[in-house]
């Protein structure tokens, strides 16, 4: 996984205009990596936690905001919270009911990663930040 990252920040830094990085950090390993290996290369690093799900009992969203709070603090960079929890009720998480109901087992990811992680939050997130490049721990 560190060879991955660590290839695409030697192809940014080598032909990078700007040093601005937005990260999406979850509060996990990966993305946590990814900020540091980007701070450490010498880019502006700043963070962003996708809020997709509210505070209730058994969900872990609260625990991975707190977990990408203590990450950005540690590595003395900003992190900002983007509230994303109605459309992803509404662009996610009904379809999965509904498909479920039919009796398939869709996968939420999927639609997720079109229509917010990649499409509605990439597009805000990259707005407010004013950053040069998106970077995630996903797919390293």
């Amino acid at each position: 996984m560190v060879e991955n990252i660590q290839k695409e920040i030697d192809l940014l830094t080598k032909n990078r205009i700007n040093s601005k990085v937005l990260v999406g950090l979850s509060g996990g390993v990966d993305s946590a990596v990814t900020a540091w290996m980007l701070k450490e290369a010498g880019f502006e690093v700043q963070t962003v936690f996708l809020k997709c799900y509210p505070n209730v009992p058994g969900c872990r969203s609260e625990a991975d905001l707190k977990d990408a709070i203590a990450v950005a603090s540690k590595l003395g960079i900003p992190l900002m919270t983007m509230d994303y929890i109605q459309q992803y009720r509404e662009e996610v998480l009904e379809n999965f009911y509904q498909e479920y109901k039919k009796g398939r087992t869709p996968n939420p990811d999927i639609l997720c990663n079109q229509h917010i992680k990649f499409g509605a939050f990439f597009d805000e997130a990259m707005e407010t930040s004013s950053a040069d490049f998106y970077a995630t721990g996903h797919y390293v």
